[in-house]
């Protein structure tokens, strides 16, 4: 007689069963990566993939790397994770990953799809390959448009080290005095409200050159008589993570409010700074702004390739770009009479971004101006920066109906945008909460109240994604409308 084996017992509390949360999500960054250098992927799409890498990454930082800086700051030392991972083996691994990413981002970019781009016609120039006439242009240009809005900012003892904004693009240049030896150091930052590439003279075509090129050029025009001795340029990032005491919060929105305000000043979490910069310049960076050295990312190329999304916005290029996808009507909504018919008929399951959001703006527009509909009752997380849906809301409530909105304050990254639509809802005569102090609303729900010949019925909506048309031609999510 055969006796049946019993399987060994699995410990769920086992660390060597998980993966790290951060470095699984560097994983997904990875296979965005994948798509750029896919040689199968149209060219600007591939160009798109590479700009999103870089947000990415920005996000990471700004939020993950910052959060974990802070536990290795107060020495804790136990990873909070299913993986149990320490904050400082974390930042060693997530460093050793990024590295590696970027590294090969910019062999994506610069070896593969730069040179196809301009065999398209769409030019990148650098200052070895502006010509004279292209000098006197961009002197033009520099002296109209450009020296105005800069503002040079020297470092010595009477003038202390600038707060770097986040994100910002800057020149860091290294100076003399004729006749002195000592050597001075000043900072330029480049004017985030001008285009990031400008464009150049160009017979067929689009050509251009970078907007920190341009001021490297005319340095001479800022620091006049003075000895430049090099011009670096450099980018900050910094900490944007921050936690709620829940047992001193009085007012939730003006603590959110505090805390946005406090995080544009929050501590870098890194320098990203040109492959060839002296290494003087980089430890004055370091010191200046309390960094490790395991912070300091050299670039192989253009720092932030952010901005080269600049260049998916070209007009034209057709063969360039993945076909316009447009996203199919639900027919059983589109066919009946109006909203409220087709989902007393039946239940209705829609797919984004295949099928339309447009029929879920269509549903709230239609309960703002449904003399039947009393109330409307939803959850806001992400929304565009002009909602179609929030004027909807606004317009249901100057048409006298209850309308409630839960605005969820604390979206990451999203928080000022929200404060901002909460106000403004408010105004409107929109009953706003703001949900619970020490829980996130993920939820998406919309439920509308209409008066029928039957009595009152309840039509609600349901999704995974957020009420954001914008976004729901992108991310897959499901919603469902039932009554």
């Amino acid at each position: 007689m055969q006796v049946a084996t019993v399987p060994p017992t699995v410990s769920l509390d086992d660390p060597a069963h998980y993966i790290n949360r951060e470095l699984s999500w560097l994983e997904f960054n990875r296979r965005v990566l994948e798509e750029a250098q896919d040689p199968q992927v149209p060219l600007l799409e591939r160009l798109k993939f590479l700009t999103i890498v870089s947000s990415n990454l920005d996000e990471f930082f700004m939020v993950r790397v910052g959060g974990l800086q802070q536990k290795v700051q107060a020495h804790i030392a136990q990873g909070s994770g299913a993986d149990r991972m320490p904050p400082a083996e974390q930042l060693e691994k997530i460093s050793q990953t990024v590295r590696q990413m970027v590294e090969q981002q910019y062999q994506c970019f610069m070896g593969e799809v730069l040179p196809a781009l301009e065999k398209e016609g769409i030019v990148v120039r650098g200052l070895k390959d502006l010509t004279p006439a292209d000098q006197q242009h961009l002197r033009e240009v520099f002296l109209r448009e450009i020296f105005p809005v800069l503002t040079p900012l020297a470092i010595d003892a009477g003038h202390r080290f600038p707060r770097l904004l986040n994100k910002s693009l800057n020149v860091a240049v290294l100076l003399q005095r004729p006749g002195h030896l000592e050597k001075l150091f000043a900072v330029v930052q480049v004017p985030a409200v001008l285009n990031r590439f400008l464009p150049l003279p160009a017979e067929k075509g689009h050509v251009f050159t970078p907007l920190e090129t341009v001021i490297r050029i005319h340095l001479p025009e800022l620091f006049p008589g003075m000895k430049l001795e090099s011009a670096t340029v450099f980018r900050v990032t910094r900490n944007s993570d921050f936690e709620i005491d829940d047992d001193e919060v009085e007012d939730l929105l003006k603590t959110i409010e505090e805390e946005v305000r406090k995080r544009r000043q929050g501590a870098a979490v890194r320098l990203e700074i040109e492959a060839d910069a002296p290494v003087e310049v980089e430890q004055l960076l370091v010191e200046r702004l309390d960094l490790d050295p395991i912070d300091v990312y050299r670039i192989p190329g253009l720092i932030d390739a952010t901005g080269l999304f600049q260049f998916y916005s070209l007009p034209g290029y057709p063969a360039l770009r993945d076909p316009l996808f447009v996203p199919q009507p639900v027919p059983e909504i589109g066919n009946a009479a109006n909203c409220w018919i087709a989902i007393r008929t039946q239940d209705i399951l829609l797919h984004h971004p295949y099928e339309s959001f447009s029929h879920i703006v269509d549903f709230i527009e239609a309960a703002a101006d449904d003399e039947r509909v009393l109330a409307i009752k939803q959850t806001l997380y992400r929304t565009s920066s002009d909602s179609p849906i929030v004027r909807a809301l606004q317009r249901a409530a100057d048409n006298g109906k209850q309308v409630t909105a839960l605005i969820e304050l604390k979206a990451r990254l999203d928080e000022e945008r929200n404060i901002v639509w909460a106000r403004e809802l408010e105004k409107s005569g929109v009953h706003v909460v703001f949900g619970f102090v020490g829980l996130k609303t993920h939820c998406k729900v919309a439920l509308v109240v209409r008066r029928e010949e039957d009595g009152i019925r309840r039509y609600v909506h349901l999704s995974s994604g957020n009420y954001n048309p914008q976004t729901a031609r992108i991310y897959t999510d499901i919603g469902f409308f039932t009554c």
